[in-house]
């Protein structure tokens, strides 16, 4: 199979901005496309059997015309005849056609047709062979100056039976009589007599006559269709309101309204439809609920052990820093001050944790309290930086080259850097660098590393709780909740925060929050 060539898409794709797009449209041109292809073919049925029964009757008429003419002048017509009796035979005929306005002409044994009018049609070959071998009355359309005709032929046959009602007989000649034949051959002691006799005759009228019908056909295609028009557009309608039913409901799920339910009418596939959707409808609602159950609890329970937990955390740590005193002094042995160090790096991991749980259920309950300042995003992270240790030395490296005020939480911003920063040192590697840029009222925060980047299938994950890229990994010394902690942190202040790989090689973090002049009121 050949392919299109780019101009041949190109048009296709031109084509299908004009196609009919709408259900309602589409349903509507297929009914009129049915109701037009009745219409066309019910028309076309009936313009046959109309055409073919006025010409018929003009075929049948004529015949029976000829034949009268015929009964009465041939009898009289002296066999053999001359050329001069011949065309004497066609003036008479001629005369007697009357309104029909025929031209004839005829022919003896075989002869040249011989006529009186000089512009009488020529016979055709056809008709002529058909007349001599059938031996019987035979008509044949034809075409003479762009105008239809009819042409006939009829030989004359001898008859012996005076008493024949089916012809009508004179003496042609001391003993014999003469007849016409009809439309079969002769019968009984029949013969041909060798004389044949044509007539041609104009289709005008009758043809205009089928003309009419074709005019009258077209006159009503218009007014067929737009009457087909009224019941479309109620079938469109009857289709298409619960259709419409259907795609309101779906959108009412989609925005959460889990208790929609649409009213089933009768026992079509449309209702079928339409029950299948409420029960969708009731499973999800049904399944929607247990899961937040099941959510609320697993928060609850977070919390509830968080809570717990601060107490007794809370004196664990009072003990460890009294023990990290005494290891710090050189009285305990060495071994026992090692284990000293291991438990106190646990228990402030642990209260760590603790804290971010806490943290985390606030988020969840919409209870966490959000104290905004007007301050300069570069003394924020400065102090971010100098507080943890890295603002000297090449590991981190601030770039901060115009102001940049926002109207923030300082504690809530400063948790949203830290984490950054120590992710990037943790899974990247340095340099980090930390860059402040303002551009249309907005405040933008990147922090960039020159480690592997992030995987593309973990992308997507980096900011959803307690998530590992490789779960095999060793345990680190986080919560694993880091990053979701700044990722709200971020959408407290109507900011965002996203996650990205530099082109050349690391991850970036990009922190963006509202300048002063466009930030929100004091929480």
């Amino acid at each position: 199979m050949s392919r299109l060539r780019p101009p041949a898409r190109s048009a296709v794709r031109a084509l299908r901005p004009h196609l009919p797009r709408g259900l309602r449209v589409r349903l509507v041109v297929a009914f009129l496309l049915a109701a037009a292809f009745g219409a066309l073919l019910t028309a076309g049925l009936t313009f046959q059997r109309a055409r073919a029964a006025i010409l018929d009757r003009a075929e049948e008429t004529a015949v029976t015309d000829l034949r009268a003419q015929l009964d009465s002048l041939a009898p009289e017509l002296t066999l053999p005849p001359t050329t001069e009796d011949l065309r004497g035979l066609t003036r008479q005929l001629d005369q007697a056609g009357g309104a029909r306005a025929w031209h004839s002409s005829a022919s003896y044994r075989g002869g040249e047709p011989v006529a009186a009018s000089p512009g009488a049609p020529p016979v055709p070959e056809e008709l002529r062979e058909t007349v001599r071998d059938s031996g019987r009355a035979v008509h044949q359309r034809t075409e003479h100056d762009g105008s239809p005709w009819l042409a006939l032929g009829m030989p004359v046959t001898y008859s012996d039976r005076p008493g024949n009602t089916d012809t009508t007989t004179a003496t042609a000649t001391p003993t014999p009589t003469a007849t016409t034949t009809g439309t079969g051959s002769g019968s009984g002691s029949d013969t041909l007599s060798g004389l044949t006799v044509y007539a041609a005759f104009p289709l005008d009228e009758d043809q205009a006559d089928i003309d009419a019908l074709v005019t009258a056909a077209q006159a009503g295609a218009v007014p067929a269709l737009a009457l087909a028009l009224v019941p479309a557009l109620f079938a469109a309608r009857s289709v298409l309101r619960p259709v419409r039913r259907l795609r309101h409901g779906a959108e009412r799920i989609a925005a959460g309204e889990l208790t929609t339910r649409l009213d089933t009418e009768g026992r079509d596939e449309l209702a079928d439809l339409t029950r299948a959707f409420n029960t969708m409808a009731e499973t999800l609602e049904g399944d929607a609920a247990e899961l937040r159950r099941l959510e609320a609890g697993a928060r609850r329970f977070a919390a509830d052990v968080a809570h717990e937990l601060r107490t007794p955390l809370a004196a664990m740590a009072a003990v460890t820093e009294v023990l990290d005193e005494d290891a710090a002094s050189g009285v305990l042995p060495a071994d026992t001050e090692d284990a000293v160090r291991l438990i106190s790096e646990e228990v402030r991991t642990l209260a760590r944790m603790v804290e971010d749980l806490m943290e985390v259920s606030r988020f969840d309950a919409k209870a966490a309290p959000v104290h905004r300042e007007d301050v300069d995003l570069r003394t924020l992270v400065t102090k971010t930086l100098q507080l943890r240790g890295w603002a000297h030395g090449e590991r981190v490296r601030a770039d901060l080259p115009e102001p940049a005020p926002v109207h923030v939480d300082p504690r809530r911003i400063d948790v949203v850097l830290g984490n950054l920063v120590a992710n990037a040192l943790h899974h990247g590697r340095p340099p980090v660098t930390v860059a402040v840029r303002t551009r249309d009222d907005l405040v933008r925060v990147t922090v960039t590393d020159h480690g592997p980047g992030i995987p593309d299938d973990v992308l997507p994950h980096v900011f959803d709780r307690f998530y590992k890229a490789d779960a095999a990994r060793p345990r680190s010394g986080g919560s694993g909740l880091g990053l979701a902690i700044a990722h709200e942190n971020a959408a407290l202040h109507g900011g965002t925060l996203t996650a990205a790989n530099h082109p050349d090689s690391g991850a970036v973090f990009t922190l963006t929050l509202p300048s002063a002049a466009s930030s929100p009121g004091t929480t």
